[in-house]
């Protein structure tokens, strides 16, 4: 059967998809991605995988790429910079997709220092190299997803050399590999329409979303095909239902699906994390409570304290339920919305609101009262119901014996830790109660004795002229004399004397 290409892939495999949920690490797992379908998103990737790790960790291949037949259409996505590898990757993972995905976006540190992502786009005889490879030996097609450069020209030649090595869709994120973090700013838009204009294969935008009204106007500025979202989505995962549900009710169905297609509680936190983020600015406790949940049973009782809150709230007339704690929201924050990026002159400002308004001024309070360090106060804060007084802790006494530091045991007979212990009982042949050593009264060597005691009654006796008469004789008179051993030695039952006597006899 012949590869579908270009456009009669979108239409056909992708079913002409134009909403679309961003491949996020950490993020769009299963059961985010299943969350997402619900709420009207056509296409999903998974989070981005690392191809030298998932060609040779059959457990990271197992972990990661989780998937079922409800969540299609679906593209896996790979980082790395080896043919060779990336091929071998997608090899493995090209039966649970429609497609294969490089990723050639990621501008985070650690995308330089594994020489992947953005840190690519520089280096085009290497991606040209990997595309086509991928074209050529792949069942799916290959797709990308790209940065722009801060010339309009290069990028679009850029993505012209993509298209002619074999790649059938390109999702371009109008930022450059320097625009992140406190310097993310705005995606232009302008570029990517250039590049849509361009090239002859699917594009997708990516950037500036969080409004369906967003990804309208998007689609009629640029003539893209669908758009990307990614933080958009993680704040709300309706955005492509055009709706905003209250966020307990987005956290509720979360988990309910987290409970279904499970993964690491740290993706679920982090996802609660984001859908309730205005909140828990509001309610610093419920954010504590998150933080600390290691269960997703905890992070079901702290969305049910903020919903009993925000349903309290609901009925205040003077509550000000846009009052962000960094400026006004623009519907009140129990209803899902996104989270606007502050510029840098912003970020120190919210930066020094949150000192005041924060714990920060709890913890200098109690570390001026109680002499305490900021990292003993913020245990306290984090888990209140733990003792940190050492009440409950028990002091053991140091062994007796002159080079060792180590506590000895409560019930030993000589004041020693085990190994000393067990070092004098050897060496002096004396038992240790507490210690349950015995060398002198061990119910094995008591036995060995007796059956010795036992065997000095017994004459030699040469088996070629032994009279069984003689033997039987012996035996009786053993068994009459058990009284007497029982008696001399003590703590030795009739029954396990008459044992070791049928034994040797």
């Amino acid at each position: 059967m012949q590869k579908e290409e270009g456009y009669a892939f979108w239409r056909n495999t992708l079913q002409g998809a134009q909403y679309v949920v961003a491949p996020m690490v950490d993020q769009s797992e299963l059961a985010w991605r299943m969350l997402s379908r619900k709420y009207k998103a056509q296409l999903c990737y998974t989070p981005m995988f690392h191809s030298s790790v998932f060609a040779r960790d059959p457990h990271y291949r197992k972990e990661s790429l989780q998937t079922c037949s409800e969540d299609r259409p679906l593209i896996v996505q790979f980082c790395g910079n080896d043919p060779d590898i990336i091929v071998t990757a997608a090899k493995m993972a090209e039966d649970y997709c429609d497609a294969i995905d490089l990723n050639l976006g990621c501008p985070q540190m650690i995308a330089k220092r594994g020489h992947y992502g953005a840190f690519l786009q520089d280096e085009w005889d290497l991606l040209e190299k990997i595309v086509r490879k991928c074209h050529k030996e792949l069942k799916v097609p290959i797709t990308c997803k790209i940065r722009v450069f801060e010339s309009v020209d290069k990028t679009v030649q850029y993505a012209q050399m993509l298209e002619r090595a074999g790649c059938q869709l390109l999702t371009v994120h109008g930022r450059t590999r320097e625009m992140k973090g406190r310097l993310t700013g705005l995606a232009d838009w302008k570029v990517i329409k250039a590049v849509k204009d361009a090239v002859r294969i699917p594009v997708f935008a990516n950037g500036n979303i969080q409004y369906l009204s967003d990804v309208k106007r998007c689609m009629e500025e640029t003539g893209v095909d669908g758009v990307m979202t990614a933080e958009g989505n993680l704040h709300n995962p309706a955005l492509f239902a055009g709706v905003n549900p209250p966020i307990w009710q987005m956290c509720e169905e979360y988990l309910d699906f987290a409970e279904k297609y499970p993964c690491q509680l740290s993706y679920i936190r982090g996802h609660v994390f984001k859908i309730l983020h205005h909140g828990l600015h509001l309610h610093p406790d419920i954010r504590d409570m998150v933080g600390v949940a290691r269960s997703v049973e905890c992070l079901r009782k702290a969305v049910l304290l903020i919903k009993e809150r925000g349903l309290a709230e609901m009925d205040k007339e003077d509550f000000d339920s846009c009052g962000g704690l960094f400026g006004r929201l623009p519907l009140p924050y129990w209803y899902c919305q996104p989270y606007v990026r502050p510029s840098p002159e912003e970020e120190e400002d919210n930066r020094k609101k949150r000192d005041i308004l924060t714990r920060l001024a709890v913890i200098e309070e109690l570390v001026n009262v109680e002499g305490l360090s900021k990292n003993k106060v913020k245990k306290r804060l984090r888990n209140p119901n733990k003792d940190f007084t050492g009440k409950k802790k028990i002091k053991f006494d140091i062994c007796t014996s002159d080079t060792c530091n180590n506590p000895r045991g409560q019930k030993c007979n000589h004041n020693l830790c085990k190994s000393c212990c067990r070092r004098k009982t050897s060496v002096e042949v004396v038992d240790c109660e507490g210690h349950k050593i015995h060398f002198t009264t061990h119910p094995e060597l008591l036995k060995r004795q007796m059956a010795d005691r036992v065997m000095g009654d017994i004459a030699p006796c040469d088996n070629r002229t032994c009279d069984t008469s003689e033997d039987t004789d012996s035996a009786s008179l053993l068994a009459d004399n058990i009284d007497t051993y029982e008696h001399n030695e003590g703590g030795f039952s009739r029954a396990s004397v008459s044992v070791t006597v049928s034994q040797l006899l």
